[in-house]
Parts: C-alpha cells; structure tokens; sequence
C-alpha cells in the first residue's frame, strides 16, 4: 500500500489549496478513505472521510469550508480547502480504512 499526498502549501488566510492523495497497492474503490492533520504539538486529527459509496463526513471545524471527493479512475482522493485559517496549519495526511497514512503534506495558514 502506498499514499503519496501533494499540493500542500503557503497560503493566506481566506485562501485555498487543494491536496491530492495518489494511492496505489489496494482496491481504491473499495476503500474509504480519509484526510486526518496534525498541528504543531498536538495529535492527530480526523478531518474528512469519503465512502466507497460516495457519502462524505466532516469534523465540525471544516464543514462548509472543505470538500473531499475522489476519482476511483485515476485511484486519487482529493481535498479542496477553502476560507483557509490561520488553526487549519497542518501537517495533512490521507489514509486507508486500514490506517495506513501517507508521508503527509504541509499546510501553512499565514499572513
């Protein structure tokens, strides 16, 4: 199993980024897959997940800011951020139903 995150960033706050997660060595399709962060100091956290199905789960702090969607073509999940703010700074993280995490990719929220 291998995850590789991409398009992390600088932004401003009220900015946007997209994050990628290429996963290959498992049946994409079938599994749920999720985006988790972890700030400076603190643990990890759970941000989104998206079913196989398609339903889709945020934590409370990104609902209506973030969107994960996936292309089961192209075995890639994706997270759009918008209204980006200064507490979304994060090292961000996709991950199988299994929980096998990728390298992870950096979000810096900053004015």
């Amino acid at each position: 199993v291998q995850l590789v995150e991409s398009g992390g960033g600088l932004v401003q706050p009220g900015g946007s980024l997209r994050l990628s997660c290429a996963a290959s060595g498992f049946t994409f399709s079938r599994s749920a897959m999720s985006w988790a962060r972890q700030a400076p100091g603190k643990g990890l956290e759970w941000v989104s997940v998206i079913y196989s199905d398609g339903r889709t789960y945020y934590t409370d702090s990104v609902k209506g800011r973030f969107t994960i969607s996936r292309d089961n073509a192209k075995n890639t999940v994706y997270l759009q951020m918008h209204s980006l703010k200064l507490e979304d700074t994060a090292v961000y993280y996709c991950a199988t139903d299994q929980g096998t995490k990728g390298q992870g990719t950096q979000v810096t929220v900053s004015s």
